[in-house]
C-alpha cells in the first residue's frame, strides 16, 4: 500500500485537492485547479450571485407546482451568457428539494430543433424513451408522453427560437402535467418564429428578463467560482477584474478566459496566474469559445457559415443562392433568416447594415465588443 504524508494516510484516502497536490508535488509542477467542475460552462453553483430577482420571479411562477397546480409557461429573455440556463437549472434545484416529485427534462433546441428530437429527448429526460426508434411515429411519442401524467414536469427548452417545428410546443401546451420553461434571446423574435396556434397559446406567460452583467457583479461571479476551483491565492482580484473587463458582461466567456488562464499557468508549472498568462489567455478563451460555437452548429447553419466565410462579405440575397447550390433540400428564407440572426447573438456573424444594404461577414477574433446584442 502506497502512504502519503499527510497524517500517515493511504494516498487512496486523502482529499482529491490533497491527492493532487502531492501528485504535483512529486512531479515537481504545481496543480492550480482543484475542482475543473466548477468552471464548466454548464455547472450550477450552490448559490447564485447578482441574480436574486430573477430567481425570486422564476420560483414564484413555478409556485403552483408545489401544490399540484399548473404554473404558466416561463420565458427567460436575453443575450448570451448572462446566466438564463443556469438560473433555470438553479431555480428547478431548489424547487425539487421542496417537492422532489417534480420532474424536470432539459432540451437544447439548438441541436434538438424538430418535434420528434424535443418529444423524444423529454421521454429520455424522465426515463420513458425505451424502444423508441427513429421510425416511430411522433404522434406515438406524444402519447407515450401524455401516460407520464403521475407526477409534474418541468421542460426547460433552451433555444428555443431555433425550433423548426413549433408544433411541439402545441404538444406541451395540451399536457396538463407538462410545464415548460422556454430560454431565448429575444421576445420579439421568438414569438415572429410562432404559428399563430402557438403565439395564442403562450402569450400569457411570465417573462423573466436579464441584462448584461456590470464589470463589478461579473467579478464577484468570478471570484465565487476561483475559490471553490483554484488553489487559494491562484488569482488575484485586480486580476478578476481584469477579465470581467474584458468579458463585456458574458459570463460564459468570463469564465472561460479564467479558465484558459489557470490551464496556461498549469502547463507553464506556475503556483499563480502571472498577468502575462492571462494576458494571453484572453484570445485563447474567445478562440476556443468560438471554435466550439461554430463545432455546435446543424448542418445548414454551417454552410450559410462557410459561405460568409469563403466570400468574406456578402448580402443576403447571394447568400442564400449560394447556400442553395449547396445543399440539396433547401431551407426557407424565414428559417435562414432565424439560423443567421442566432449566428449574430454567439458572435460568429456580424450584421452590417440595416434591412436593405445588409450585409454578413464573420466577426473579428480579435474583438471582444459585443455590438450586435441589445
Amino acid at each position: 500500500m502506497v502512504y502519503c504524508d499527510i497524517e500517515s494516510r493511504p494516498v487512496s484516502e486523502v482529499s482529491e485537492p490533497a491527492r493532487r497536490r502531492l501528485i504535483s508535488s512529486r512531479s515537481n509542477r504545481f496543480d492550480v485547479i482543484v475542482d475543473g467542475r466548477v468552471l464548466r460552462e454548464d455547472f450550477v453553483p450552490s448559490e447564485v450571485v447578482h441574480r436574486h430577482d430573477e430567481v425570486n420571479l422564476l420560483s414564484e411562477t413555478l409556485e403552483p407546482l408545489l401544490s399540484d397546480g399548473r404554473p404558466d409557461p416561463a420565458f427567460l429573455f436575453g443575450p448570451t451568457g448572462v446566466g438564463k440556463t443556469c438560473i433555470a437549472r438553479y431555480t428547478l434545484a431548489q424547487l425539487r428539494e421542496q417537492e422532489p416529485a417534480v420532474r424536470v427534462a432539459y432540451v437544447n433546441c439548438w441541436q434538438e430543433y424538430t418535434r420528434f428530437r424535443v418529444l423524444y429527448r423529454i421521454l429520455e429526460g424522465v426515463d420513458r424513451a425505451v424502444d423508441v426508434h427513429r421510425s416511430t411515429p411522433k404522434d406515438e411519442l406524444f402519447e407515450r408522453l401524455s401516460r407520464t401524467d403521475d407526477e409534474p414536469i418541468v421542460v426547460i427548452l433552451d433555444e428555443v427560437d431555433q425550433l423548426e417545428e413549433t408544433a411541439a410546443l402545441y404538444d406541451l401546451h395540451r399536457l396538463g402535467h407538462v410545464s415548460p420553461v422556454l430560454i431565448a434571446n429575444r421576445e420579439e423574435e421568438l414569438f415572429a418564429s410562432f404559428d399563430d396556434r402557438v403565439r395564442s397559446r403562450f402569450h400569457a406567460g411570465t417573462r423573466v428578463r436579464f441584462d448584461r452583467y456590470g464589470t463589478d457583479e461579473l467579478a464577484a461571479i468570478l471570484a465565487e467560482r476561483a475559490e471553490k476551483a483554484l488553489e487559494p491565492g491562484v488569482v488575484t482580484d485586480s486580476q478578476l477584474r481584469t477579465v470581467a473587463d474584458a468579458a463585456s458582461g458574458d459570463a460564459r466567456v468570463g469564465i472561460g478566459m479564467l479558465r484558459s488562464a489557470a490551464r496556461r499557468a498549469e502547463r507553464q508549472g506556475l503556483a499563480s496566474i502571472t498577468d502575462d498568462a492571462l494576458e494571453a489567455a484572453i484570445p485563447d478563451a474567445r478562440t476556443a469559445i468560438r471554435r466550439k460555437t461554430v463545432e455546435g452548429l446543424i448542418e445548414h447553419q454551417r454552410v450559410l457559415y462557410d459561405v460568409i466565410a469563403d466570400a468574406g462579405e456578402i448580402e443576403p440575397g447571394d447568400l442564400y443562392e449560394e447556400y442553395e447550390r449547396r445543399v440539396d433540400e433547401p431551407k426557407t428564407n424565414r428559417t435562414l433568416r432565424n439560423y443567421l440572426t442566432k449566428m449574430v447573438h454567439y458572435d460568429l456573424v456580424e450584421a452590417v447594415g440595416k434591412r436593405r444594404g445588409r450585409t454578413y461577414r464573420l466577426v473579428d477574433e480579435d474583438s471582444g465588443d459585443d455590438e450586435n446584442d441589445e
